[in-house]
């Protein structure tokens, strides 16, 4: 099983990053797919989350990244997406996508550094 993230990188305030996380190893469309970040002395929290199409395809973010983030998923490609626009310094993080079922992770991806400085 992998979760490989990607797409992460140094962008000005303002800017926009697409990142992607390629899944492999499980049947990709029966979980839940989410995004996570955790800055440097703080706690992983959660971005957003897609729901499996069985679920309704419903997708939630965090309010402070509602109409900033948007996430969706590629089944056929078994990669969700996290496209980030008008980006902040206080976004940059460490992003992880994460599977999940019945409301409880199974795997982790390994992340993916996102740093926002002019």
């Amino acid at each position: 099983v992998q979760l490989v993230e990607s797409g992460g990188g140094l962008v000005q305030p303002g800017g926009s990053l697409r990142l992607s996380c390629a899944a492999s190893g499980f049947t990709f469309s029966s979980y839940s797919m989410r995004w996570y970040r955790q800055a440097p002395g703080k706690e992983r929290e959660l971005v957003a989350t897609i729901s499996t199409a069985g679920g309704g395809g419903m997708i939630n973010y965090v309010d402070s990244m509602k109409g900033r983030f948007t996430i969706s998923r590629v089944n056929a490609k078994n990669t969700v997406y996290l496209q980030m626009d008008s980006l902040k310094p206080e976004d940059t993080a460490v992003y992880y996508c994460a599977a999940a079922r019945a409301g409880v992770i199974s795997y982790w991806g390994q992340g993916t550094q996102v740093t926002v400085s002019s």
